[in-house]
């Protein structure tokens, strides 16, 4: 793969990661790196991120609908209900990776997250560890991106801490370069820009 932007047909020059897959660079174009204040969009973000793990983020991105149909467009409040039936039905569910630790955390951290929720706004508490602020990195090629920083170590120690399952530090900053707390598009690609922009108002409340 390619380690610097990659020049497409439209003109504009990209990270390489999506390759030329027009559903992947639709992703990269419209939602990578866009900051998210949303508390229940963060929460989605998080569990997929987590569903990941061992696998392709593509994987999951081309099931991300069924994974809404089933779990209830990720509304922390209906999850939290679910029971042993429901855990079953989702297990037989060839729309969605069954994987029966992640589903079971799936339902602890929406449990956790109406706690946090309830004290001080799930997303206050995520953007807290930046002041609210994202990170503005300036990266020339995917070889300079890390896997894990020092603050995904700190972020994944507290979610773990809390009970939050499947957030080990790398899944943690992979969740950080997606919801836009850090910008990791390469300086060069079209998107670093814009992306920066959007930050610079940072969290609005």
């Amino acid at each position: 793969m390619e380690r610097t932007v990659i020049l497409h047909a439209d003109g504009k020059q990209r990270c390489p990661w999506p390759g030329l897959d027009p559903f992947y660079v639709a992703y990269h174009d419209e939602e990578w790196g866009v900051p998210e204040y949303d508390g229940r969009a963060l929460y989605e973000k998080l569990i997929l991120d987590g569903f990941q793990a061992g696998l392709s983020w593509i994987t999951i991105l081309r099931k991300r609908e069924r994974f809404r149909e089933v779990f209830d467009d990720f509304e922390p409040a209906k999850i939290a209900l679910y029971g042993p039936e429901k855990v079953e039905a989702l297990m037989a569910d060839p729309g969605i990776v069954r994987n029966r630790a992640k589903v079971e955390g799936t339902i602890i951290g929406a449990r956790l997250w109406l706690e946090i929720e309830e004290r001080q706004g799930f997303s206050h508490y995520l953007w807290d560890f930046l002041d609210g602020r994202p990170l503005q990195n300036t990266l020339r090629t995917t070889a300079d991106v890390q896997a894990e920083t020092p603050l995904s170590q700190k972020i994944s120690k507290d979610l773990k801490a809390r009970g939050f399952k499947f957030v080990g530090p790398t899944i943690v900053y992979a969740f950080m370069q997606a919801v836009g707390m850090v910008n990791d598009h390469l300086v060069d690609c079209f998107r670093y820009a814009e992306c920066a922009e959007l930050g610079k108002a940072g969290h609005p409340g």
